[in-house]
């Protein structure tokens, strides 16, 4: 089936095939048509340009766009969406003034999830899920990460990832899957770390590999979480299974974790609240993407990632929600990229293309997803009429949004 999108006010983030992320200066340039056209054909980007030059094509479907704008859907590449029940009185506690460490010592935080996951049905999981996959959807996501990590346990963590795989198979949305064992210490190993990541090692990664179920492999590199050398064992074991590398690293502290994360060729580092200078250096002319996660420094009101300084010094830098229960219960990508454009100062262009072209090459999967491409997935947002797309993250508590495409399906 073909669908012909009319009179766009502004095609945005328009590409030519291979171009698979941007960097330092490169991402304040957005490439847009305006007065365009966009056709798709079944699930797939086949043609965009000018009005002058839009085809006739009497069995097409006709959308007309007339004072909207086009764009790719967001690529979240970091999320925690699988999860059981919440966790609302540590939202509590923190207002009261609780730390997220102090919350993680009376045994909330990754803990009280865990429980609570441990608890709860593998489909129970799956119905609450998904309902919250449906969420973003309609939000303008068209490809996401999921992390287990809140199982801790073989059959915990074995029950996230086959939900996972469960939505995968569901909805037409491109779902990778991450497995995050190394989350944190379960209590009857908090004295006994190695223990723990022998669990890991060797019960849990031949579990997973065999029934197929992640795509990467994470840890919470941190200090009183996962230390540079834990983490360092977790990567490499991850290798012998063909999972690359995506990590938590530099939430709270700077412990040398991005430079092991770049020897093990990382696909991302995620969060980086605190950068050095020698992490910047470390990052420079790698293939590792950086990845900042705004909403979660505005939920937990810690520091933001330092975007302009990691942009001026030539670095790629990617946005995510973190949606999670406990720092981020939201998986809004549009409140993630006005955000990083109000708190971060990024320009609306950066934060787009942070969260669409960049995004994607965080999750590996830069050659369909993250731009307006021939021959790349009819993965859409049409916008309400507005006067620009600068009025996405302008109007940041409003839904801007009236009709998303995933694979060629309305959303």
């Amino acid at each position: 089936m073909q669908t012909l999108i009319v009179n766009i006010k502004e095609l945005i983030q328009i590409r030519e095939k291979g171009i698979h992320m941007v960097s330092g200066s490169e991402m304040a340039t957005l490439p847009m048509l305006k007065n365009a056209f966009l056709l798709l054909e079944d699930d797939v980007i086949v043609d965009f340009g000018e009005m002058k030059n839009c085809p006739t094509l009497s069995e097409a479907k006709i959308i007309d766009a007339t004072g909207k704008v086009v764009l790719p859907t967001w690529c979240d590449s970091h999320t925690h969406l699988v999860y059981a029940g919440n966790r609302v009185q540590e939202f509590v506690d923190r207002i009261n003034g609780l730390s997220y460490e102090e919350i993680a010592i009376r045994g909330g935080g990754i803990l009280n999830s865990a429980q609570k996951l441990n608890a709860t049905s593998e489909e129970e999981i799956y119905e609450q899920s998904k309902v919250r996959l449906e969420e973003v959807m309609k939000l303008g996501t068209g490809a996401i990460e999921i992390k287990s990590g809140y199982g801790l346990t073989v059959e915990g963590e074995l029950k996230m990832l086959r939900a996972i795989k469960k939505l995968a198979e569901n909805y037409p949305i491109k779902i990778k899957a991450t497995f995050l064992g190394a989350h944190a210490f379960p209590k009857e190993y908090k004295e006994n770390h190695s223990c723990y990541i022998d669990l890991i090692i060797n019960e849990m990664l031949p579990k997973i590999a065999k029934e197929n179920l992640a795509d990467y492999i994470d840890a919470f590199l941190e200090t009183g979480y996962f230390s540079v050398q834990e983490t360092e064992r977790i990567m490499e074991a991850g290798k012998k299974y063909s999972l690359q590398a995506k990590i938590h690293v530099n939430q709270f502290t700077a412990i040398n974790g991005i430079a092991a994360c770049v020897k093990h060729n990382a696909l991302s580092v995620d969060h980086l609240e605190i950068v050095t200078d020698e992490d910047i250096e470390v990052l420079k002319n790698t293939q590792t993407m950086p990845v900042a996660l705004p909403s979660c420094s505005y939920f937990i009101s810690i520091p933001y990632t330092p975007a302009r300084k990691m942009m001026e010094a030539g670095l790629p830098l990617a946005l995510a929600t973190d949606y999670n229960p406990g720092t981020t219960p939201s998986g809004n990508m549009n409140f993630v990229v006005a955000t990083a454009c109000i708190k971060m100062k990024m320009t609306p262009e950066e934060a787009i293309n942070a969260a669409t072209i960049n995004g994607a090459y965080a999750m590996g999967i830069s050659d369909t997803h993250g731009s307006i491409t021939k021959g790349k997935k009819a993965n859409i947002i049409i916008t309400k009429p507005i006067h620009s797309f600068y009025q996405l993250p302008y109007e940041f508590g409003s839904n801007l949004i009236e009709e998303v495409f995933i694979e060629g399906y309305k959303i």
